[in-house]
């Protein structure tokens, strides 16, 4: 098999990719491990930023789809303290440039934008190598093979495809987050709706080592992130096969926090599921590989920090453009894409911009001390 762009992941950012290709009339195929896009669930709530993730939303045409999809007031926020007392916050009144969405609705957004066929679903990368003059084979768990002139790591954390360009692999970052959901809450778990709000809840005790966030989804469902900073070996020694035991165990390690709070973790209607940060070294980059590149988490795997998705999601935009911008010469192409996204990953957004954008321009030092312990 032969394509022109040949994208493995379907993800934000390889979805993203092959839409604004699509848009400059560059055909790719997209290939999948998952057997189809309700294989399993897509995340949660994502802040799509004006400065990278809406960018890459304009540049594949796609602003009233994407419209259409944000859930009004989300972008409200709170942040209370271990016994539920508020320390800030803030009310969604339409003008921030953080709108959430649904990753999931994302998703469908642009599958839906691509061609019927784009995305060949059930094929799991097992391998890629070089044949020489920019051509590379990629290996399917089993044994069909496609050959292409230019391959695009979109396959995320462990990717098949960055072995090609580099020897980096993830390390874990000493933190790891259990998640956790209530459904109905606003009927069925009142006093903890009331405390997570309309948007974002971050609580924050005086312990650096831990913290529990939630977000609430579409309707009145709370979703919800346990951050405990703990080595491997403590997680191991979890019982996550028995969610009853696993979500105790977690809940101890907040003894004493508002039971507004823990219900987050005890009363949660999923079985908890327990989420490893990894991340490639900061600046992480290779030398140019003929006919091959990687984009988002394959790229540049951080801990959770805001800027995953929309990164991944830039890459893919910028890419596609790049390409665009240079008709038969692909080497330009990839080098261009590649110093820009290098500059962009050495350079992220200053933790005073950060701030700025998500409680503007006056921001209380307790704020910032309860935020930097929790997210």
């Amino acid at each position: 098999m032969h394509t022109p762009v040949t994208i493995i992941g379907a993800g934000l950012g390889g979805l993203t990719l092959a839409r604004v290709l699509q848009v400059h009339g560059i055909p790719a195929t997209v290939y999948e491990a998952e057997a189809g896009p309700m294989a399993r669930t897509q995340g949660g709530m994502l802040d799509i930023h004006d400065y990278n993730g809406q960018l890459a939303v304009e540049a594949a045409r796609l602003v009233d789809e994407f419209r259409g999809l944000i859930l009004e007031g989300r972008q409200a926020m709170r942040i209370v303290d271990e016994n539920g007392h508020l320390v800030f916050e803030k009310v969604d009144d339409g003008t921030g440039g953080r709108p959430e969405v649904q990753r999931g609705e994302l998703r469908q957004v642009l599958l839906d934008s691509l061609p019927d066929g784009t995305v060949r679903w059930g094929c799991k990368v097992t391998g890629a190598r070089a044949l020489g003059g920019g051509r590379h084979e990629v290996t399917f768990a089993g044994g069909d093979t496609v050959v292409t002139s230019l391959l695009v790591g979109a396959d995320g954390a462990w990717s098949r495809i960055r072995p090609l360009l580099s020897d980096a692999t993830p390390e874990y970052q000493g933190e790891s987050c259990v998640e956790t959901y209530l459904f109905d809450a606003d009927t069925r778990h009142p006093a903890v709706a009331k405390m997570v709000g309309g948007g974002t809840l971050s609580a924050n005790g005086p312990s650096t080592d831990r913290g529990i966030n939630a977000h609430r989804e579409r309707g009145d469902t709370l979703h919800a992130y346990t951050l405990l900073t703990r080595p491997l070996e403590w997680f191991d020694a979890v019982d996550f096969a028995d969610p009853a035991v696993a979500s105790a165990r977690i809940a101890a390690e907040f003894e004493g926090w508002a039971p507004e709070l823990t219900a987050l973790i005890t009363a949660s209607d999923t079985a908890p599921v327990l989420r490893r940060f990894y991340a490639l070294p900061l600046g992480h980059r290779w030398d140019r590989l003929p006919g091959a590149t990687l984009v988002g988490d394959a790229a540049h795997v951080t801990a959770p920090n805001g800027e995953g998705a929309n990164l991944a999601m830039l890459d893919g935009a910028e890419l596609g453009k790049a390409l665009a911008a240079h008709p038969g010469d692909v080497e330009s192409a990839l080098a261009a894409h590649e110093r820009d996204m290098f500059f962009r990953n050495e350079n992220p957004i200053d933790e005073e911009a950060l701030f700025e954008s998500l409680f503007g321009e006056e921001v209380p030092q307790r704020v910032i001390d309860a935020f930097s312990r929790g997210e």
